[in-house]
């Protein structure tokens, strides 16, 4: 864990768990990478999404038994919020195309990746 990890979670013993859409797209890969940045961070543990969207019964006990369940999606087609919501689980919601990324258009660069990343960590960490 680097030494601007997250106090949400970091030895609190909180367990944040991060899903991530790894669409097609770019934002797909951006929301993915980020998720990644956020678990090298200290921000949380990641986890499947598409088993979640599978129904299979340990990951959706693991989100119901998480503290906090960080949901990354990559666009507004919004397929890991409609994951949660279908299973009626909480969720706190963020999508790459928030942050100044245009879906098939911005290259995901390191830059990219570390702006998104340190936006997301700071509204995670600020709850």
């Amino acid at each position: 864990m680097s030494d601007g990890g997250c106090a949400c979670s970091c030895g609190s013993g909180a367990v944040n768990l991060l899903y991530a859409c790894s669409g097609a797209a770019n934002t797909g890969l951006l929301a993915d990478r980020t998720a990644r940045g956020l678990v090298s961070e200290g921000a949380g543990k990641m986890t499947c999404l598409a088993a979640l969207g599978a129904g299979l019964s340990g990951f959706i006990e693991s989100a119901k038994a998480a503290d906090r369940n960080i949901v990354i999606d990559g666009c507004p087609v919004a397929c890991g919020e409609k994951v949660f919501e279908k299973l009626g689980l909480p969720f706190d919601h963020f999508m790459t195309t928030d942050f100044g990324v245009e879906k098939g258009k911005t290259a995901i660069t390191e830059e990219v990746v570390k702006r998104t990343t340190e936006k997301i960590k700071e509204a995670v960490c600020a709850r």
